[in-house]
């Protein structure tokens, strides 16, 4: 508003007087308003926080939050983004409007505003490919041929279901744990395939027949391994007890059934003479093996604390018990950081001398001490309890072998075992190969697809 000389002021009435001061007001408000917002900008820009809100008063039953730490500074940055993964698509679907909604014009272009994925595993029907061998006759020397039907890189022998799919159903047995009614319904909802319960345990069967040359060596080379940790547990087999075996090592993974628990499951297995290390826990079935033995630490120590928590009270049983154990991981700092094998071996014999003088109190026969027992057997075992300080490789325990054995132990929960002995053979050889194709890090299903077309491991 342009301003007025005086002499134009002096000739307004009281009407346009007063009119014009509201206008001035009108205007100082909106220029101090404007004054303000500049203000705050530059305070923004020059990195001087604007003062804050007064606090409002909470409700009685909210919590006021807790004060900052005092020299706390400001959160770290995290060093990836946890945002959800984004997949690579196979089908990109855009979405836009084609028409201005308010006028009616087409509309073309635009700018990515927003994108979302939808993960989709479609149903693929079965295909079902049939072959037709044609005969044909020569018009000149009327000569029959006939070509030959060689389906051996697709199918095996006479079955009618793919190597391919074959490959599928024993992966979802034994990798996928599932039951056959499991892979009856997924194959048949999923993908239109209908098969009987005893057709695909003639396919189970028929993999396991084609895997034996590929057992055998598995067998063989886990009597070739340095160290095999072994382990049984209860199987039922047409409703029979039994037990399986399983003689592992961080790369292969062999399992046998067997009615007995004897010993001579092992030299089975590991042959009469094994010349590497079996760990093993403190079963008698594993005194048969003569050669170099580890027992399990974990066994012991487990029994070590059954026994603590059974004498709450009594201060000599904790302080055996604690020193036992300390000696025990004394051995395992040996074992990691020594690297003289003399070393080594001093080390064990002052160990086992120390380990000794602990227990030999309760060897005395007739003796009264709580933990007589647990000192009979170092006593018996001092010499197979400490060959882990010797070879940093070898595990001071069977754990290895326990963790083999948890999926079948999961799998006899559910099913209670085995029908027949066929069947007990089928699920030993399923679980030695994909057991052992997961340990190496392999997709089993390709390895299976592999080992049907050749036959070795």
């Amino acid at each position: 508003m342009k301003l007025l000389e005086r002499d134009a002021l002096e000739q307004l009435d009281r009407a346009a007087l007063i009119a014009l001061v509201l206008a001035q007001q009108a205007r100082l408000a909106a220029l101090e308003t404007q004054v303000a917002a500049l203000t705050a900008r530059v305070e923004e820009l020059s990195g001087t926080p604007p003062p804050p809100p007064p606090p409002r008063a909470l409700p009685p039953f909210v919590k006021p939050a807790r004060p900052a730490k005092a020299g706390k500074g400001p959160r770290k940055r995290r060093a990836v983004n946890f945002a959800r993964r984004r997949e690579t698509p196979t089908q990109v679907v855009e979405h836009a409007v084609e028409t201005c909604p308010a006028c009616g014009t087409a509309l073309r272009g635009g700018e990515v505003v927003r994108r979302r994925q939808v993960l989709h595993i479609p149903r693929v029907p079965v295909a079902v490919i049939e072959h037709v061998v044609r005969r044909r006759v020569c018009p000149c020397c009327a000569r029959p041929s006939t070509p030959p039907l060689d389906l051996g890189d697709q199918v095996l022998g006479h079955h009618r279901v793919s190597v391919e799919t074959m490959a599928y159903i024993a992966s979802l047995r034994a990798v996928g744990r599932l039951p056959l009614r499991a892979i009856q319904w997924l194959l048949g909802t999923w993908h239109g395939l209908h098969l009987s319960a005893g057709a695909l345990v003639g396919l189970l069967k028929a993999v396991a027949d084609r895997a034996k040359p590929a057992l055998d060596e598995l067998r063989a080379r886990v009597r070739g391994s340095p160290a095999v940790c072994a382990d049984e547990t209860g199987w039922r087999e047409n409703g029979q007890p039994g037990y399986i075996w399983t003689f592992s090592t961080p790369t292969l993974r062999y399992f046998h059934y067997a009615h007995s628990r004897a010993g001579a499951v092992v030299q089975q297995i590991l042959g009469e003479v094994y010349d590497g290390t079996l760990v093993s826990d403190f079963y008698a079935g594993y005194h048969v093996h003569d050669g170099p033995h580890q027992r399990c630490w974990a066994h012991l120590l487990r029994d070590i604390h059954d026994l603590r928590a059974a004498h709450p009270a009594d201060g000599a049983v904790a302080a055996w018990a604690e020193a036992v154990h300390a000696l025990y991981r004394e051995a395992k700092q040996i074992a990691a950081g020594a690297d003289d094998f003399a070393a080594r071996v001093a080390a064990r014999a002052d160990i086992e001398r120390r380990l000794t003088d602990l227990c030999k109190d309760g060897w005395q026969p007739g003796s009264a001490l709580p933990q007589a027992t647990l000192c009979q057997r170092i006593d018996r075992f001092l010499d197979e309890l400490f060959e882990f300080v010797l070879d940093p490789a070898l595990p001071s325990d069977n754990n290895l072998a326990e963790r083999s054995l948890r999926p079948l132990v999961v799998a006899r929960k559910v099913s209670g075992g085995s029908r027949s002995a066929e069947g007990s053979e089928v699920r030993m050889a399923l679980a030695s190969l994909f057991a052992t194709w997961l340990a190496q890090g392999r997709d089993p299903f390709a390895a299976c697809h592999d080992l049907l077309l050749t036959a070795s491991l």
